[in-house]
């Protein structure tokens, strides 16, 4: 196969994904016909058409892999229209959860109980059921409660490469406003940190 075949063939398998590709996966499905420097130099090409012929989608990695994604300046357009058909909407109690597991994991429901100030298990629950947290073990104290925190499906969701793409907490207050306004969450979440905490939107 040459190279025009193998990067319509990339740019078909990024098409219908439905996560991010990866460097090691179009590696296996190419078999063998091309490095991984010259996959990577397809994906870079792939990109770089998208960007210059200003179309609607552009490729961008995600989730430690490629995924198209859509443009930015189109993206109240695509927000009109998820909201028309409330596409995985989160709810107010399911972005507060996220944002505290987000900043904080690996954590026990009950602090993000404690931070929140309400009982959160059953959305927790409902977060682990989309697969966008995860059990992360067992804390080490009385009871040994379990630990969560965010997964590659919490990345792809938000469209971050990695944990240390997370926005600042006023960034991130701008992407759940479409859903709720969070002032005094962000801030406690943020003074919780800068004192020391550990490391580091309705889904029913």
């Amino acid at each position: 196969m040459n190279r025009e075949d193998l990067e319509g063939a990339a740019e078909a398998i990024l098409f219908i994904a439905s996560e991010p590709v990866s460097v090691d996966t179009f590696l296996k499905v190419f078999g063998g016909q091309a490095s991984p420097s010259e996959i990577v130099e397809i994906l870079k090409k792939i990109e770089r058409k998208y960007e210059e012929n200003s179309s609607g989608v552009i490729l961008r990695q995600a989730a430690g892999g490629y995924q198209f994604v859509t443009r930015a300046e189109h993206s109240v357009f695509v927000r009109n229209y998820l909201k028309e058909h409330n596409t995985r909407k989160l709810s107010k109690a399911a972005v507060e959860v996220l944002a505290i597991v987000a900043y904080k994991q690996p954590i026990t429901a009950a602090e993000v109980s404690a931070i929140r100030g309400t009982e959160s298990q059953q959305v927790i629950k409902g977060l682990l059921e989309k697969k966008l947290l995860k059990i992360q073990g067992r804390k080490q104290v009385v009871g040994k409660p379990l630990l969560y925190g965010t997964t590659k499906d919490f990345l792809v969701h938000f469209g971050l490469n990695s944990l240390e793409d997370l926005p600042s907490f006023e960034e991130l207050e701008e992407v759940f406003n479409e859903n709720v306004r969070q002032e005094s969450l962000f801030k406690d979440i943020n003074g919780s940190k800068n004192e020391g905490s550990e490391e580091q939107p309705e889904i029913q």
